[in-house]
């Protein structure tokens, strides 16, 4: 009897983690590290989120540019076009900091870090 509370006990658990991580709002103004094998740099990305569609600007050494982009559950997609150059950001969110790869018109590879201005 207790094994099956236990395990009722952690699955629940379970069920509200994972509702948890499904409602990461990236909402507000990132301030992002980049570093690719051709340098890095610091653009700032102002978001908003509709469900887990995104929208915003990117600001940075490359200029300025709209920025379109979904997050389902914590898996982050980014991208944007600067002089018709598509510009792509891959990984994860959470409430606090983003993660992960970005790719410059497939000439850069590298990574990415940011958090909450």
């Amino acid at each position: 009897m207790k094994a099956s509370l236990f395990t009722l006990f952690l699955l629940l658990a379970f069920l509200f983690s994972s509702q948890a991580q499904s409602k990461i709002d990236v909402s507000g103004t990132w301030i992002v590290d980049v570093q690719t094998d051709m340098g890095s740099g610091t653009p700032t990305f102002v978001l908003k989120q509709d469900g887990e569609k995104i929208t915003g600007t990117y600001s940075g050494t490359l200029g300025e540019a709209p920025v379109t982009g979904t997050l389902k559950g914590n898996v982050l997609h980014l991208e944007f076009s600067i002089e018709g150059n598509r510009i792509t950001y891959d990984g994860t969110a959470s409430a606090t900091e983003l993660s992960g790869k970005v790719n410059l018109v497939d000439m850069a590879m590298g990574s990415f870090k940011g958090n909450r201005k």
